[in-house]
């Protein structure tokens, strides 16, 4: 699109694409509302060498972003939407300077007290999130003197087969995110032999409001970790693995080559095995995606989280549309793409159901999705507990609109049956 395109000087503001797939088109438009000009001398935008670009500022029209998205909904829901219900996708944007708008995890300020009563919630950081939170509609969350519903209680079993896997993975020094996450699957899985190995250490360069992992500054990579991955899987007898990983945003490979290696080290070390990978989205880097995207996993994982009005409270360093690219990468690379959603912070059931709408245009075979559990006093609060029927019916809709199959319970989490769910959506990989 362009400014004076019969004058000496046309200049280009915006672009177009439009793309049809699995059933679904898919069409947007980039406009240059205020960016910084200078960048644009770096590159060569579209392909075109002998033209200019410009923005609507450099026009001498001053309008923020939020201006030009109602504007474009206003004029985009007259021209196809005459007479019906517009399905808006908002994200919420930085109205304040620095961090002030996030959980007090996300700040910086490390884990609270656990929480288990009442009394441990008050004693950490107030729970009234400022900005971005309450912007989005989440304020305080379910009073924290509720008990939890009966349908979130766990079973526990703690017989003899968890404590032996437990042990192997201690000689080892191997690190689990079933542990370093709270999962309240744990017993279950350990019992069943099954476990997600956590790789690149266990620090995290990021601080979501939802998770439990350290975020301390993280060491150095132990090149001898994905071989002790390979062993652990032997021991145990496993014949699927799952490997997931820390954001490594202070590695020039964002920890992709040690997933990678981790990868071929157990193929190597255990024949037939399959491998379920859950990773970071390597902020968007090609090359770091195709490192692991080459190792061949059977199942590629990236988990979108949430809904896209709550991304930056939920995930501060990371994004919905980069998920989504990272998935629709994964899967033109041939991989079996899963996804995952945490539910009760604050989203609505129609926002699910777009998500949902999302990861089935891009191919996506498998999700997941579960209850959030707030794990300490200064993450997150819980908005609301999902019943065992809103979660079914979440799955009927996934699988309906083409998703292969949707785990979707109260205490399902990422790696949660993960076996049954990729024999039930088996794709061929091919190595070498």
């Amino acid at each position: 699109m362009w400014v004076a395109p019969e004058s000496d000087n046309p200049r280009k503001i915006a672009a177009i694409g439009v793309r049809l797939t699995r059933g679904r088109s898919m069409h947007g438009f980039a406009i240059n509302v205020d960016p910084e000009m200078s960048m644009f001398t770096h590159i060569v935008p579209c392909g075109i060498a002998d033209k200019s670009v410009t923005s609507l500022a450099q026009e001498g029209i001053e309008a923020t972003m939020s201006d030009v998205i109602d504007a474009v909904v206003h004029r985009a829901a007259a021209m196809w939407a005459i007479d019906r219900d517009v399905d808006r996708a908002d994200i919420i944007r930085r109205s304040t300077e620095g961090d002030d708008d996030l959980s007090p995890f996300s700040r910086g300020l490390g884990a609270g007290l656990p929480v288990k009563t009442g009394a441990d919630h008050r004693a950490g950081p107030s729970l009234r999130l400022q900005g971005r939170l309450a912007q989005a509609g989440v304020v305080d969350g379910i009073d924290v003197m509720e008990r939890k519903p009966e349908w979130m209680r766990a079973k526990l079993n703690i017989g003899a087969r968890p404590l032996e896997l437990k042990k192997t993975l201690r000689d080892l020094q191997l690190v689990t995110v079933c542990e370093e996450a709270g999962c309240p699957n744990l017993s279950e899985c350990w019992s069943d032999g099954t476990a997600t190995f956590m790789i690149n250490g266990e620090r995290c360069t990021r601080k979501c409001g939802f998770c439990l992992v350290d975020t301390r500054l993280p060491e150095a990579l132990d090149p001898q970790e994905p071989a002790r991955v390979a062993e652990a899987v032997a021991r145990m007898e496993l014949d699927f693995a799952v490997v997931t990983t820390v954001a490594r945003d202070d590695l020039p490979d964002e920890g992709a080559g040690a997933m990678a290696d981790t990868v071929r080290a157990i193929r190597d070390r255990n024949a037939g095995v399959q491998v379920e990978v859950l990773i970071s989205d390597c902020r968007g880097q090609a090359s770091a995606l195709d490192l692991i995207f080459e190792s061949r996993p059977d199942v590629l994982n990236h988990n979108v989280e949430t809904v896209p009005r709550l991304q930056r409270a939920v995930r501060p360093s990371a994004g919905y549309a980069r998920s989504l690219a990272v998935l629709s990468r994964a899967k033109r690379a041939g991989l079996l793409t899963k996804s995952g959603l945490v539910v009760g912070m604050g989203e609505t059931d129609e926002e699910i159901a777009s998500v949902l709408a999302d990861l089935a245009g891009i191919g996506v075979s498998i999700v997941t999705i579960g209850q959030y559990l707030r794990p300490t006093s200064t993450h997150l609060p819980v908005d609301r507990w999902v019943t065992p029927e809103q979660f079914a019916s979440y799955a009927m809709l996934g699988e309906a609109l083409g998703i292969g199959h949707v785990e979707s319970s109260p205490l399902t989490r990422s790696s949660f049956h993960a076996k049954q769910a990729a024999a039930q959506s088996v794709v061929p990989v091919t190595l070498g």
